[in-house]
């Protein structure tokens, strides 16, 4: 039985973590509304990644069968050196520790639809609006959105990504939590003229990568530019073109498909950029609104894990609120069972750094005589991580 505490619940963010907690909280028998300032939900979007605990997680949601369907099955990640001459290739699993056969890899797209299928006529979804205010009253939150309507909710979560609306409004700036890893990006699609299928090729020099990835011999690849950026380049952020001359000017190589990328990246429609980062906050909870997915714990692109941690914090927080009458006993109950986990996440974007983007002559270096003998590369690390966490059972869902 649902505490009647904390029944109805507004969650803003409708990418991964959101629908994940929405189907959850909607099981154990709570009301819920999910805003999302986008129109819809979002498709396209590379491929990412469901592995270890996560899968349990989609297997109790019933989405292993849908997601096979989705699933890209990369064989094969090359790596080149500065001429474009190939180093070595070998299986993603020894880099990601993943387990060849169980693992899924999918579209985010593809994924954000299956979340939001076996909820969409169960909860209420109000796109195309987003939080304006929030007042905590102690018994309730009253919240204005930005159409100008006021409603009254038991709790609020922020679902919503790295740069969360939610964490602004009710815990502060974004600086005060942000931890900049040291990198910029920039993903972008542009034409399969490579030849390329269930593949990643990436390109290195000390502190630079560019990769081009094709999920399926279609007619689109996806490519990305990465680079050193020791501070935030806070003036690209507000200018599209200062993005574009930023990255362009990172790589004024003419070898391998190095000026096809940039060109690419200077016409893109759908380019997007931003910096390599996570989120650490002391607590993921304040008063009746609490945090999950990137918006408590981002772990950063580097480290692959972002996707399964939403699927895994999302399944815990809806678990904890169905079992604790008191909405702070469940939030403290979820965040002692998912920060070590979430932490131990967090730490594998610097393992990942070291495979994708050596900082160094040296590091790059070693990285590539590892590639010369891959049997040697297995992915502990990162296996070890993403199978950290037991899944608790939380018993009947209705």
């Amino acid at each position: 039985m649902t505490p009647s505490t904390h029944r109805t619940i507004l969650i803003s963010g409708a990418s991964i973590a959101g629908p994940s907690l929405a189907y959850w909280l909607d099981r154990h028998g709570f009301e819920v509304t999910v805003v999302e300032k986008a129109s819809a939900i979002r498709g396209g979007g590379y491929p990412i990644d469901i592995r270890g605990t996560a899968r349990g997680v989609a297997d109790r949601m019933g989405l292993l069968p849908q997601l096979r369907k989705a699933h890209v099955d990369t064989r094969k990640a090359s790596f080149v050196d500065a001429d474009g001459h190939l180093i070595g290739s070998l299986r993603p699993e020894a880099i990601t520790g993943g387990a060849e056969g169980l693992d899924l890899e999918v579209p985010r797209g593809d994924l954000a639809d299956a979340l939001y299928a076996p909820v969409r006529d169960r909860v209420e979804f109000v796109f195309h609006d987003s939080i304006a205010t929030l007042d905590d009253r102690g018994d309730r939150v009253e919240v204005t959105f930005d159409s100008g309507t006021h409603r009254t909710f038991d709790l609020v979560i922020g679902a919503d990504g790295l740069h969360s609306n939610t964490r602004r409004l009710v815990f502060g700036p974004e600086d005060r939590f942000h931890r900049h890893l040291g990198h910029a990006f920039a993903g972008f699609t542009l034409p399969n003229d490579f030849g390329l299928a269930h593949e990643a090729v990436a390109w290195n020099t000390p502190g630079r990568a560019a990769v081009l990835y094709a999920h399926e011999p279609d007619d689109r690849v996806h490519g990305f530019l990465v680079f050193r950026q020791d501070e935030p380049p806070f003036e690209a952020f507000r200018n599209p073109e200062a993005q574009r001359d930023l990255v362009a000017s990172r790589f004024p190589e003419h070898t391998w498909h190095i000026p096809r990328l940039v060109a690419a990246m200077r016409t893109a429609d759908d380019l997007f950029f931003d910096i390599v980062s996570q989120i650490h906050m002391p607590t993921w909870a304040h008063g009746r609104v609490a945090l999950v997915g990137d918006a408590a714990h981002a772990t950063s692109f580097v480290s692959g894990q972002g996707s399964s941690i939403a699927l895994v914090g999302a399944y815990i927080l809806a678990g904890e609120l169905a079992t604790h009458a008191d909405h702070a006993a469940a939030f403290a109950a979820y965040e002692r069972t998912m920060r070590p986990f979430a932490e131990q996440n967090q730490a594998l974007a610097t393992s990942g750094a070291a495979i994708t983007i050596p900082g160094t002559r040296e590091a790059l270096d070693a990285r590539n005589a590892a590639l010369l003998n891959p049997d040697e590369l297995t992915g502990a690390e990162f296996r070890a991580a993403n199978t950290a966490l037991v899944l608790p059972d939380y018993g009947h869902t209705v």
